[in-house]
């Protein structure tokens, strides 16, 4: 008998079952608890098969996660996905524990192919280590509570000129050359995240001190931690972060400064209040690279096939399929994301698309993800598909930079095509520090987890100062400037993740610059890390695609140094 099973097939699942409740799928978790596993060979036919039931079981959680970001006012699908969590999951990650038991202790484990499973075996004996009965309750608790962000961010709407605009519609006016109407609107939208700010508060505030009862449950001192470890973050730990903290500050501060500068000069005025930040410079109205949804979807299918063939016609799949919603719209949660569908074998895109340049960088970086999810595929396990954001990352940001040499799709004219190229590098000079300045704060909230929320917006004061340049006049605006770290979604539900865009950022601009020098050489290399899923380290996967894993200040200064020689080709 075959001891493997194709990706997506059920296996051992009966291809009509439905989840239904914990009882409705217990038994296949018994099954695997209690089966004996006699020789090596039966051994990688379990790890299949618990492959085959935690994809069917994530599968049906993305769903349910899917559907209830789409609409929020439906409260029947945040029941469905709240009843998953605290109904099924706790008891998988009980079995989960029992299954990295019994993979750990196989006297047959030694006798497995060590390099193929070495990031597994790894990733559970950690699991091991952090799993806590007393912990499951509180991580299901949490799972609900994070949910409340988006709903109360999708609640907020900008009322001007007669016309109701979700936030993400009415940013398009902060690009509007017009002054007055680009204060009015931007002082309309920072009301209304005011509005949301003591709430937002009072859930932080809950969801640190159980985030610190959990970490403590676990046998740690905090939560930073607990949960670098709870991440996966094997192949660096927080002196690293601290390492690209102050790099950042050293190498990257600078270049904004002269970002801002230039900007101030442009458009002509004696200072730089916040909206000033994102009008074109020449006071040229806003870019708009597609007029609608479809219209980007079939431009950005063009500009991956230039890239290559396959880039194009995977997105087409997901299209085809109806895997995507990318429009704005009041009740829709905030943000974008590319879920995996581990039965499936195909992402979910999800994004708000308002009509502006923000919303070809989201499609491509999206696209991005969706492409390594689909490179991934073909991997055995589901273990070796669960990316680290790390690598995740770099995949998406990459596509970013490839894509933009062919964004001649979205912009016939050669101003405008400039004018994109050089939003998209002036960008990802000025995220690095918001980024350094979000995973800051991370780290002081939970090193100090019994902060009262004044010392909690002095810190981030602090901090953000560290990391915005002085060029900006916030006078008038203290109270948006101390809660700004509120717009971050990550910050409230995946606490942590967010420094792993600026790593990958780093990985995408050395990827991007050896692109511009030899392309099919660096996406034969590129296509060569995807496919390596999570079957190798983060340093090894990077170093397959020709690039560094790398903080230092000496590393940022070489590739910001090449970013500002590609702007400067730019600047007119």
């Amino acid at each position: 008998m075959d001891n493997r099973y194709s990706p997506g097939q059920r296996a051992f699942l009966p291809p009509d079952r439905k989840v239904e409740s914990w009882e409705s799928v217990r038994p296949y978790f018994d099954e695997l608890a209690k089966r004996k596993i006699a020789t090596p060979v039966h051994l990688e036919r379990w790890l299949v098969d618990r492959s085959t039931l935690l994809s069917w079981m994530e599968e049906e959680l993305a769903w349910r996660y899917i559907r209830m970001n789409c609409d929020t006012t439906r409260k029947e699908l945040a029941r469905h996905y709240e009843q998953f969590i605290t109904g099924i999951e706790p008891h998988i990650h009980r079995y989960t524990h029992l299954f990295d038991k019994k993979l750990v202790n196989s006297p047959h484990l030694a006798r497995l192919d060590q390099k193929k499973y070495a990031v597994l075996i790894r990733a559970a004996r950690k699991r091991m280590e952090l799993f806590r009965e007393k912990n499951i309750p509180l991580l299901a608790e949490l799972q609900v509570e994070e949910q409340e962000y988006g709903k109360m961010i999708s609640e907020l709407t900008v009322f001007y000129r007669d016309r109701e605009y979700t936030l993400q519609q009415a940013a398009n006016f902060l690009r509007n050359p017009n002054r007055e109407v680009r204060e009015t609107v931007y002082r309309l939208i920072q009301e209304q995240r005011i509005s949301k700010a003591f709430p937002l508060q009072d859930l932080f505030t809950r969801l640190v001190r159980k985030r610190y009862k959990i970490a403590l449950n676990a046998g740690y001192h905090n939560f930073r931690d607990y949960q670098f470890d709870n991440l996966g973050r094997f192949d660096y730990r927080p002196e690293d972060c601290m390492q690209f903290h102050e790099s950042v500050q050293n190498e990257v501060m600078p270049l904004v400064d002269r970002l801002f500068d230039r900007r101030e000069e442009q458009l002509r005025l004696n200072e730089l209040r916040p909206w000033d930040l994102d009008v074109d410079p020449d006071g040229k109205p806003p870019l708009v690279p597609a007029s609608g949804s479809e219209e980007l979807l079939q431009k950005t299918i063009v500009c991956f096939s230039r890239v290559r063939e396959k880039y194009g016609s995977m997105l087409k799949q997901l299209a085809g399929r109806g895997f995507l919603d990318l429009d704005s719209r009041k009740g829709k949660a905030p943000g974008g994301f590319n879920y995996p569908l581990y039965e499936s074998n195909v992402p979910f895109i999800f994004m708000n698309a308002a009509g502006n340049l923000r919303d070809l960088e989201t499609l491509v970086h999206e696209g991005g993800h969706a492409i390594h999810s689909i490179m991934t595929s073909g991997l055995e396990l589901i273990d070796f598909k669960e990316l680290p954001a790390e690598v995740a990352e770099l995949a998406s940001m990459s596509m970013e930079l490839i894509s933009m040499e062919h964004w001649d799709v979205f912009f016939a004219d050669e101003s405008d095509l400039r004018r994109a190229r050089i939003h998209q590098l002036e960008g990802i000079v000025q995220v690095l520090p918001w980024i350094a300045a979000v995973d800051h704060f991370q780290h002081w909230v939970y090193l100090n987890p019994e902060h009262q929320e004044k010392e909690r917006l002095a810190a981030w004061n602090r901090i953000y100062r560290r990391f915005s340049s002085d060029r900006i006049n916030w006078n008038g605006m203290e109270e948006h400037f101390v809660y700004s770290w509120q717009r971050q979604l990550h910050i409230f539900e995946l606490p942590f993740y967010y420094i792993e865009y600026g790593m990958a950022q780093l990985g995408a601009i050395a990827l991007w610059m050896h692109y511009k020098n030899d392309p099919e050489n660096t996406l034969d290399r590129f296509e060569s890390a995807l496919r390596l899923g999570y079957t190798a380290t983060i340093p090894e996967i990077y170093a397959t695609a020709g690039v560094r894993f790398d903080f230092s200040p000496e590393y940022i200064r070489t590739l910001l140094e090449f970013v500002w020689k590609e702007l400067q080709s730019l600047y007119l």
